[in-house]
């Protein structure tokens, strides 16, 4: 899919792509409903040409990003450090300052697929962490609860929480949450 509100420009481009063979799906001018085309049209790469990328366009990439993330590529002729920064920050793949021959193209591309599969990961680890530890978390303090409760030490409120949780064939943090969940309402 290509974002671009100058068609002229986006003609060689459109061309370009063809001659490398892929398939252009769709030419929108403005990357704002950016987000709404690419869960309608599901392109497998987003290529947004522009002379520079203005606040608001980085800012529909960003939601783009959040919402439906997929590689982008940026084509403009901005060079500056900061933008270049705030573009990545935002989700591009590939910055592109100026035209690029058509032979170099199909690596431009797949090295953005490849930046985007990799920083997918990355995300994907990061969340798997961030839920491993809010829940390492639930579970502390639903240990802190038996044990208060209970009088027990430690290792027999985790032996506890571990028995109930397999037992009523849950995880040990849905248990633990369910427990923190209880005490809060009874307080």
């Amino acid at each position: 899919m290509i974002v671009d509100s100058d068609l002229a420009r986006t003609k060689p481009l459109k061309q370009s792509l063809l001659d490398e063979g892929y398939e252009v799906i769709a030419h929108i001018k403005s990357t704002a409903n950016v987000d709404d085309a690419c869960r309608k049209l599901q392109p497998d790469v987003v290529i947004i040409d522009t002379d520079s990328p203005s606040r608001d366009t980085l800012e529909h990439i960003c939601v783009m990003t959040m919402n439906d993330p997929r590689p982008i590529m940026m084509f403009t002729h901005d060079d500056d450090k900061d933008q270049i920064k705030l573009a990545t920050q935002a989700g591009v793949c590939a910055y592109v300052v100026g035209t690029i021959p058509n032979e170099r193209l199909k690596p431009v591309i797949n090295a953005a697929i490849a930046r985007f599969d990799e920083f997918k990961i990355l995300r994907q680890a990061l969340n798997e962490a961030n839920i491993k530890l809010s829940e390492r978390k639930v579970i502390e303090r639903a240990k802190g609860l038996l044990m208060k409760q209970k009088k027990m030490d430690e290792e027999e409120a985790y032996s506890l929480l571990r028995s109930m949780a397999m037992h009523r064939k849950i995880r040990l943090g849905t248990l633990s949450k369910q427990i923190v969940q209880a005490a809060e309402l009874l307080l």
